[in-house]
């Protein structure tokens, strides 16, 4: 999509992403080894009652869906950053994820007219609606000469 696609009041569904327990162990192993995200065995018996996705991984995820549905193709270049991060339910083996993108506001920067600002809410649900992540994101777009 480009810049003039996202007006503010816009509404984007992603998805669904299925996750797999491997790839839940996969993505842990290799960037947050706490054993309640690699040890499904252990899992079982913790706080949890299962193997969980790293809050990480969930992130990671959101990010692919917006790559692939909204940012390929577009003129985006840059995050300055996330206003806030939550994880309010884990993520779970065989989880359906679909993402809905709300954009909050949409503005050329008037300091470098050449730049285009969204400012936007990702929430994350799992197949009974259960939010998994919320997020709100800035994302830079290079705006056509």
């Amino acid at each position: 999509m480009k810049f003039e696609d996202l007006h503010r009041g816009r509404h984007i569904e992603a998805g669904p992403a299925c996750v797999l327990a491997a790839e839940i162990i996969e993505f842990a192993r290799k960037f947050d080894n706490q054993w309640f995200h690699t040890d499904p065995m252990r899992a079982e018996s913790g706080v949890w009652n299962g193997l969980i996705a790293s809050g990480f991984h969930t992130c990671s995820i959101a990010m692919q869906l917006v790559a692939t549905t909204i940012l390929e193709g577009s003129e985006s270049y840059a995050s300055p950053g996330l206003a806030y991060v939550k994880w309010p339910h884990p993520v779970r083996p065989n989880d359906l994820l679909t993402l809905h993108v709300d954009v909050l506001e949409s503005k050329v920067s008037t300091s470098k007219p050449w730049l285009g600002v969204i400012r936007w809410t990702w929430r994350l649900v799992n197949q009974n609606d259960v939010t998994v992540l919320e997020l709100e994101a800035t994302s830079l777009f290079k705006l056509a000469a």
